[in-house]
């Protein structure tokens, strides 16, 4: 591409820029206790002002709220984005990116902000224009734009609810070079390293020493998992852990049958285990077949070497 044509290229994308992407369009349903309770229980948040009404006709608030993070939930389009969608501003930016070898694309981050709470009756509308566009990067993926979508959320009386700000990457793909180090990796594959950060570096540690531990709210005793630094029943930032026996019974599983993963063995069974002391883990189950596994099925837990850099809780049938 040349200059100029970078430069007409670059005319053409910017101006895109507080294009709307949707105009404001009330929720097709109102905020609802069910679409709450079904949200929280996936989520495993039990604050009780969300889903206890009892408990939030006594609070200061003296009724139910929908969770801050259900903001978007109630403008989702559902199962008609997945049979084609009208154009928009967005759709438009992304072929035009498309058109010019941009085919990569990489969501970056999303940022919310929370400025009133809403309630079972009220209704969200959503607004969305493209907030803003990048100069031309050089990244590990390779060059691109980076863009961000403002979404804003109003409830039916038009106070602004809170916003949304969500930013992709749209660059053109590079291959990726091998190094020795990738390409030994490769004959030798071991599984991915699980991520561990300051919220769950403990319980990994943990799990390299043997044991699986569960974290316990030191001022209400509400056991979690998994770990997270504020406990959602009594808001407390205190806690401690006990070991867990690691007798459960199964919940839900599946098979992994495609695509293969290096490093991991072929079909592996993973599980929701829910454990005796009351919390959930997911993990595999070991030491029988597909076929054998059903819910309800009481297994056993240990901690044990699954490669030569990984140390897992595994669950046999009982």
């Amino acid at each position: 591409m040349t200059a100029e044509d970078q430069k007409a290229f670059e005319d053409e994308i910017y101006a895109f820029v507080g294009r709307e992407v949707c105009p404001p369009t009330p929720a097709r349903d109102d905020v609802n206790n069910a679409m709450i309770r079904q949200w929280t229980e996936i989520i495993g948040d039990s604050n009780p002002a969300y889903t206890n009404a009892a408990w939030a006709a006594g609070s200061a608030r003296g009724k139910t709220i929908a969770p801050p993070a259900m903001m978007y939930v109630w403008g989702q389009e559902g199962f008609k984005v997945t049979t084609g969608r009208p154009a928009d501003a967005q759709a438009d930016l992304v072929s035009l990116f498309n058109k010019h070898g941009y085919t990569g694309v990489l969501g970056t981050n999303v940022r919310q902000e929370y400025f009133r709470e809403v309630s079972p009756g009220d209704n969200v509308v959503m607004t969305m224009t493209i907030d803003n566009i990048s100069e031309r990067k050089t990244t590990g993926r390779g060059p691109g734009y980076f863009f961000e979508t403002l979404a804003t959320f109003t409830n039916q009386h038009g106070e602004k609810i809170g916003t949304q700000r969500f930013k992709v990457l749209k660059f053109i793909p590079q291959e990726q070079p091998a190094t020795a180090a990738s390409e030994q990796a490769l004959k030798v594959p071991t599984r991915i390293a699980s991520v561990r950060g300051h919220d769950n570096g403990w319980w990994w540690n943990a799990v390299d020493d043997g044991k699986v531990l569960i974290q316990r709210c030191k001022d209400c005793q509400t056991l979690r998992h998994p770990p997270r630094p504020m406990c959602g029943q009594c808001q407390s930032m205190a806690w401690d852990s006990i070991e867990s026996t690691l007798d459960g019974e199964v919940l839900s599983y599946t098979c992994v049958r495609y695509p293969a993963v290096p490093g991991y063995p072929k079909d592996p069974i993973c599980a929701v285990i829910g454990l005796g002391e009351g919390t959930n883990l997911v993990a595999n189950v070991v030491g029988c077949e597909y076929s054998d596994v059903f819910i309800g099925m009481k297994v056993k837990g240990k901690v044990e070497r699954v490669d030569e850099k990984t140390i897992l809780p595994q669950f046999y049938p009982l």
